[in-house]
């Protein structure tokens, strides 16, 4: 909605975002942020992701089945009810989805803001609390008075320099979604193999590959991925995670003052579309890059 704040200079801004953010229900409160569900599909029933179904339902399914939910995107439709909603209230709408590799998520929602003005769909080629973080920089951003199309700008030189990698547990999830072959995932339960995945320009690769106990392997993964870095932005860190052990948790966020001064550390869980595709035990640190 345009008014007289647009002729002084002053936007009023709504930050939302697909459930794939993995943002806490204070972190959402805080910047005032909105999320849309992503579905999770058991057999002929959909569910909507932290809604009617959260990921204590995602392990217990597989126990159950032996199978992996499956996920989707929001529909055309229901971005559309979304963005109409705050336009009555708002000057503009920044929205954030998961990368366009791992979802038609950010296609819907280019289609449903198609239809209206003052809506901005942001691809943030990340997924998980990588998006999230650049959703938290662009509600500072509009806190700070920002018109909107200044702030897309910012959040799009962003993108490239968010470091997004988890460490996995079990290849079990992976494999069971078709994204883990027999032979690699009998490979690393041999040798007791924990792979890190990382992150880049909207994929998901394998990168190094840590060998011994689950908290040996995250504790040397938080060293290799801070230690002795000069390109780190320290605002801000992340610890996203599948519902770890909180004191495990509580050593990782220690660990990461052994190498780097960041002012907010932030332990997050991750939602269900995570889950569904990583499985327990899997853990990562998000930050940005100078």
């Amino acid at each position: 909605m345009k008014d007289e704040r647009e002729d002084q200079g002053v936007y009023k801004i709504k930050i939302t975002g697909d459930s794939t953010m993995d943002l806490s229900k204070e972190l959402l409160q805080q910047y005032d942020m909105d999320v849309i569900p992503l579905y999770i599909n058991m057999e002929e029933q959909s569910y909507r992701d932290g809604i009617d179904i959260v990921p204590d339902d995602i392990y217990s399914y597989v126990n159950q089945t032996g199978k992996l939910s499956k996920t989707s995107a929001p529909t055309i439709e229901d971005y559309t009810e979304l963005f109409r909603a705050y336009k009555k209230d708002y000057d503009a709408i920044l929205h954030f989805n998961i990368s366009s590799d791992f979802s038609s998520a950010h296609q819907n929602a280019m289609a449903a803001a198609a239809q209206m003005e003052g809506v901005y769909p942001i691809d943030s080629r990340s997924l998980s609390s990588g998006t999230g973080i650049l959703a938290i920089e662009a509600a500072e951003m509009a806190q700070q008075g920002m018109d909107p199309q200044s702030i897309v700008d910012e959040i799009q030189n962003l993108i490239p320099k968010v470091e997004i990698s988890f460490l996995i547990d079990t290849l079990v999830y992976l494999h069971k979604g078709g994204r883990c072959s027999s032979v690699a995932m009998l490979g690393a339960n041999v040798l007791k193999l924990k792979p890190c995945i990382e992150v880049i320009d909207g994929r998901m690769l394998v990168g190094k590959k840590y060998r011994g106990s689950y908290e040996s392997c995250v504790m040397n993964y938080v060293r290799d991925r801070l230690s002795g870095r000069t390109d780190i932005r320290t605002h801000r860190i992340f610890c996203t995670h599948t519902r770890c052990e909180k004191d495990l948790v509580t050593k990782v966020l220690e660990e990461t003052k052994q190498y780097q001064t960041f002012t907010e550390r932030l332990d997050t869980w991750a939602g269900c579309t995570v889950t569904n595709h990583c499985g327990p035990g899997t853990l990562g640190i998000i930050y940005i890059r100078k």
